[in-house]
């Protein structure tokens, strides 16, 4: 049965509106982390080390496409909820233009600069070769990642939750069935699995494009429009603490792996990249949370209806509580099983992956808050307390951890430091959340 925006929202019901976005991301990120463990498997430690090393730089060129889904979702469920479907009509076909346009400009500046952001990173030799090949093809297809990040949110906030899950599900085959083709069976190495993403972005940007051409029963539809500058403006302020978290994950991830090369070389690059690709699959269960409950907070935000806000919150809070909990006992007993599925191969290096794993566990315990807690404030329209949360969590307190934590620790350092991070994130949010209840109500 179809849910609407404006219902009263039980424990079941939100369960069951927010579950497509999570399956969503969850599913997102088992079909990223299939490109990993095929070169990992089929090509070897050292190609491995080199997608894990130019990723954080080919997300990062990404970003924009989370900014403007988050924030310029938050703004046409806002406008809906105030009944002015129309206009929220406008803003979405617009902001859809803006997504092409920024994309195909990001694309050609990554093409351009690939080589030498790739030296600056630190790769040499085989691993800069692995790593300029991987990024120069999966940068070709930068307009339709960011339409797949930016209709990840859209496709919730025209009620249509399902239909997007339905494209993460085939643009995820898509990369699967590629990938084993295309690495395991023609022996393609990092071009195939790039290939593959390339194929698989391709789904999941421009079949939900052609659904909202075609679809006459959305509540959201392309229509004529013009460029509205102080809504593109909001949408950037708005969505700016997801593209700040994207950024400063990035950025911080490069951070991590400079560490890792000096501490533990290639084995500490590829060891992080194995507990960050269960970090990504974990993670995506609260994005997902955080996307599918965002549009239901904005409406009855726009909606000036503070009970049910009150009522979401709260609600968030307890399932965001217990899913965590789950998660980082979850984590701690199966990373022996989770190492060796990536580098089984080399004991040394699945030694160290586990252990890593298990001191890293700690961090889901307190990762929801603070990945909801940001979301929170966007669907609010308050994009600066959402960027402060963002900022400093995916920023200055990783960095401040990631400086000092190896000096005193070590390797095992650096899995702490990540855990402790989440932890001092955990006490922002509570006290942005007790600062702000009075004014919105919740």
């Amino acid at each position: 049965m179809k849910i609407s925006l404006s219902e009263h929202f039980t424990y079941g019901k939100l369960v069951r509106f927010v579950l497509p976005s999570v399956g969503m991301m969850v599913f997102t990120s088992v079909y990223g982390i299939v490109d990993g463990l095929f070169v990992s498997n089929f090509v070897g430690k050292v190609p491995f080390a080199a997608i894990n090393l130019i990723m954080p730089l080919l997300m990062m060129l990404g970003t924009p496409g989370f900014m403007i889904g988050s924030g310029g979702s938050a703004i046409v469920a806002k406008t809906m909820g105030e009944g002015r479907r129309d206009l929220a009509d406008r803003y979405f076909t617009m902001l859809v233009a803006a997504t092409l346009v920024i994309g195909s400009f990001f694309a050609v500046l990554g093409e351009l600069g690939l080589r030498r952001a790739a030296v600056i990173l630190g790769a040499e030799g085989e691993m800069l070769d692995d790593c300029v090949l991987y990024g120069r093809i999966i940068v070709a297809a930068g307009p339709a990642f960011m339409l797949q990040n930016v209709f990840q949110s859209f496709l919730v906030t025209a009620e249509r939750p399902k239909v997007g899950l339905g494209i993460t599900v085939a643009a995820g085959l898509t990369n699967m069935v590629m990938d084993f083709l295309f690495v395991a069976v023609f022996r393609w190495g990092v071009a195939g699995a790039a290939l593959a993403t390339v194929l698989s972005q391709v789904v999941g940007g421009i079949v939900p494009l052609a659904y909202f051409i075609f679809c006459r029963s959305c509540p959201l539809r392309f229509v004529r429009t013009g460029f509205y500058p102080r809504v593109f403006l909001k949408t950037c302020t708005n969505g700016s603490s997801e593209l700040l978290t994207n950024i400063s994950s990035s950025l911080v991830s490069m951070l991590y792996n400079f560490r890792l090369i000096d501490l533990a070389g290639e084995n500490g690059v590829a060891a992080y990249g194995v507990i960050m690709y269960v970090n990504f699959l974990y993670a995506a269960v609260f994005i997902g949370y955080s996307i599918g409950a965002a549009p239901i907070v904005s409406f009855h935000y726009g909606a000036g209806n503070r009970p049910e806000l009150k009522n979401l919150y709260r609600k968030s809070l307890v399932i965001l509580g217990l899913s965590g909990t789950v998660m980082a006992a979850a984590s701690a007993a199966l990373a022996g099983v989770l190492a060796g599925i990536f580098v089984g191969y080399d004991p040394e290096l699945c030694a160290m992956t586990v252990r890593g794993m298990r001191i890293f566990a700690a961090a889901f315990v307190f990762m929801g808050f603070n990945v909801f807690s940001s979301a929170f404030f966007t669907a609010l329209n308050n994009g600066l307390v959402s960027a402060i949360l963002s900022f400093m969590r995916t920023l200055v307190l990783q960095v401040v951890v990631v400086l000092i934590f190896p000096v005193l620790m070590g390797l095992d350092g650096v899995w702490t430091g990540v855990a402790a991070a989440e932890v001092m994130a955990f006490a922002v949010s509570v006290a942005f959340f007790a600062g702000q209840r009075k004014r919105y109500g919740y």
